[in-house]
């Protein structure tokens, strides 16, 4: 009897302890489903904001990525909580299982106490069986055997009652395990439908995505050849620029001889002006105020920095930014830099105007203008209102100004030198 009850009682232990693990289990995935809900929740909230925008179809497509990742790590989690419920549904089945054989093995055993005690009830034969001992403590032995024997059968009556109780227990504990499962199941469903609806948008929106770069990439053509147009010209004119002022010097050499007007230019050679006194005064002028002369414009942000960087949205396509472009108020009015000449006053289809300002040996470029206020050969202040910005294309609401910065026929970055 007693290595009967250690067998048990190491059972049972091993049993609680598997529950132990299986609930620990079971409340990190828990936790890991309601933290992924809660990204997917947040995501959604992301998705609402971005689909606001036109022209976020590239942010939509990256929360969307995002959302299908967490929907399928969701999907997983619900599939490892069906199967840690799995394992607790055959653990509990397989309590109820042993209840339910220990419970027919304490009523076989309480069936036969009862039995026999039914034959040997009478309180004479008893003592009879007392009195029968050969010494005194052959008789106490007896005497506490019938006790021991009365205490055992009431614990066997309490043992079976409590054994129904904890296989009720079991049954209500399965039932609710079931149930788990089966809620589980159907929002596992409900996930695999909706991941699949993901999946189409994201392909709807991918497939957007790229006509709208097939157009971006036909109008950056487009915006390119202008730029190509745009450039020649402000080279020319300042190649013009060059060849002028060293004709007005009473310097019989200049360094080297700026091409032809009307010339296709490729890249220009190095070439400088030589100064007059007055000339060498504004440039230097000009110099000693690099890092804080003022912006173009009362307030914007630069939208596209100076030099080769890739572009914002399309990937693998470098641009050559001879400037800086600044984003800013719709008709803002735009102000030349520092002291100096208008050299003069570009137009361009498609281009807007643009208007070249001479600063001693320097030249500032203001392109992408509305409307110009000045005109060539007028001395210019510091600040000074030039004309007004055009729309910006990519930005609806905005004006976007082009700035560039030269020294002789070499371009600067602007960055360096407008304030910061």
């Amino acid at each position: 009897m007693k290595g009967f009850v250690k067998i048990l009682l190491v059972f049972v232990i091993g049993i609680l302890s598997c529950n132990t693990v299986l609930a620990q289990s079971k409340k990190e995935l828990e936790a890991k489903k309601a933290k992924i809900q809660k990204e997917i929740e947040q995501t959604n909230n992301q998705l609402k904001q971005v689909s606001k925008n036109k022209n976020a179809t590239k942010e939509q497509i990256a929360a969307l990525k995002k959302k299908i990742e967490l929907r399928q790590s969701l999907i997983t989690t619900i599939n490892s909580e069906i199967n840690e419920i799995g394992s607790e549904i055959a653990t509990t089945s397989n309590e109820i299982t042993n209840l339910e054989t220990k419970l027919g093995n304490l009523k076989e055993d309480y069936t036969k106490l009862i039995l026999y005690a039914d034959k040997n009830k009478n309180v004479y034969q008893r003592l009879m069986f007392v009195f029968a001992a050969s010494d005194f403590n052959q008789a106490y032995q007896r005497m506490k055997m019938i006790q021991e024997f009365a205490e055992y059968r009431r614990k066997q009556a309490e043992e079976i009652i409590k054994t129904k109780d904890q296989l009720t227990g079991k049954k209500t504990e399965l039932q609710d395990q079931v149930n788990q499962k089966t809620q589980l199941k159907q929002s596992e469903l409900s996930n695999k439908t909706q991941l699949e609806k993901e999946k189409v948008n994201q392909a709807e929106l991918l497939a957007q995505l790229s006509l709208k770069e097939k157009a971006l990439k036909k109008t950056l053509a487009q915006k390119q050849k202008t730029k190509q147009n745009l450039d020649r010209a402000i080279e020319r004119l300042i190649a013009k620029e060059i060849e002028k002022a060293r004709k007005k010097t009473t310097t019989t050499t200049a360094k080297t001889t700026a091409p032809k007007s009307g010339s296709k230019t490729t890249a220009p050679k190095k070439v400088e002006i030589v100064l007059t006194p007055e000339a060498e005064k504004l440039s230097n002028s000009f110099i000693s105020n690099k890092g804080s002369l003022p912006w173009p414009v009362e307030s914007g942000a630069i939208s596209s920095s100076f030099g080769q960087h890739e572009h914002k949205d399309l990937k693998g396509v470098i641009i050559n930014n001879n400037g800086v472009d600044i984003l800013t108020r719709q008709s803002a009015s735009v102000r030349v830099l520092f002291n100096g000449v208008v050299s003069g006053i570009i137009t361009l289809p498609g281009a807007g105007k643009a208007v070249i300002v001479r600063h001693g040996d320097f030249f500032t470029v203001y392109s992408n203008l509305e409307t110009v206020s000045v005109s060539t050969g007028q001395n210019l202040s510091t600040k000074q209102s030039i004309g007004v910005v055009a729309s910006s294309q990519e930005a609806p609401g905005k004006g976007e100004i082009h700035l560039e910065i030269w020294r002789n026929s070499e371009k600067l970055n602007p960055q360096s030198w407008i304030a910061r």
